[in-house]
């Protein structure tokens, strides 16, 4: 009878020190081994973008592959390389603030100048020919320098807005996107003018199509009043004829390259002078690259315009 009692008692042993030694050995392999595995899953969910193109459909790509594209069409390809590598921290900051953003949405960015304006190789390699192999390196170099690098402030992912040149001194975010944020505030930008040809331009209009273009009721008379200005110089509001108007709606009417404009009428024709080309906001890339030829680094270029701001990576 003992006998038999220990035979089923050996009976029912075995299967559970079997399963109790699979079962620790399992445990042992997922705390000591199978954690390894951390960093080929980080590498199969590379972050991605999603692009919104001109046909209307929508491409996930790569993030590090879409900057190529975002700064082949956003910036001059001779720019200096602190430069371009500055615009690559920048571009790819303001993506991922765009997939946070979107996350409820069908997709992150445009292709256009409502986001970033972004180039396929398709398009690149037929805008740049013979140079598409040294230009595309030149690009790539410049992100692969910069690999996962963001900006944030106070541990958050900032709005890293640009725009190609300043009138002399950046705008005050609060002015243009409504938020007032302390990184985004103005600072002095005025070696912009020597780095480009059309830091000032001049556009005329027939009075006709001045009012045409504004909107409004043809005068033989054109009274402006009311303008107030920025800090930074940019127009605010103004008013035409008694008619209120922003003055970047006044400015995205008649196609102005920014909103720091001088009127003058003389006749049947209205002279308008602008200084710089956008909205003013964060980054001045033409300013970028005159500092990088001041031997400013990407780094120091990227804290000038934006202040506070930390360097981190993914």
């Amino acid at each position: 009878m003992r006998k038999c009692f220990c035979f089923v008692l050996l009976v029912v042993s075995i299967p559970v020190l079997v399963i109790n030694f699979f079962y620790s050995f399992k445990i042992l392999k997922i705390s000591s081994g199978f954690i390894e595995n951390k960093k080929d899953i980080k590498k199969e969910n590379k972050t991605s973008i999603r692009v919104l193109r001109e046909d209307n459909s929508i491409n996930t790509i790569d993030l590090e592959e879409y900057l190529v594209g975002v700064l082949s069409a956003e910036v001059p390809v001779y720019f200096e390389e602190e430069a371009l590598k500055a615009q690559a921290v920048a571009s790819r900051t303001y993506a991922l603030k765009q997939i946070q953003n979107n996350s409820n949405n069908s997709y992150d960015v445009t292709d256009n100048v409502l986001t970033q304006v972004y180039y396929s190789e398709e398009q690149l390699k037929e805008r740049w020919q013979e140079n598409y192999e040294s230009n595309i390196n030149k690009i790539k170099k410049a992100i692969n320098d910069t690999n996962g690098e963001y900006l944030t402030y106070n541990d958050d992912i900032i709005y890293a807005f640009f725009f190609s040149t300043s009138n002399g001194m950046t705008e005050d975010n609060k002015n243009v996107f409504g938020m007032d944020l302390e990184y985004l505030k103005p600072v002095d930008s005025s070696f912009d003018e020597e780095e480009t040809d059309n830091f000032i331009t001049v556009k005329s209009f027939s009075t006709e199509e001045f009012f045409n273009k504004l909107n409004l009721d043809y005068s033989n008379d054109i009274e402006i009043s009311n303008i107030d200005k920025s800090e930074s110089g940019r127009v605010l509001y103004l008013s035409i004829n008694g008619v209120p108007f922003k003055g970047r709606t006044f400015q995205k009417l008649l196609e102005l390259r920014s909103n720091d404009f001088e009127i003058e009428i003389t006749g049947d024709t209205v002279k308008i002078t602008t200084k710089g080309f956008g909205h003013g906001v964060g980054m001045s890339q033409y300013g970028a690259n005159a500092l990088a030829k001041k031997n400013k680094s990407y780094i120091e270029i990227l804290k000038y315009y934006y202040k506070g701001v930390e360097l981190k990576k993914l």
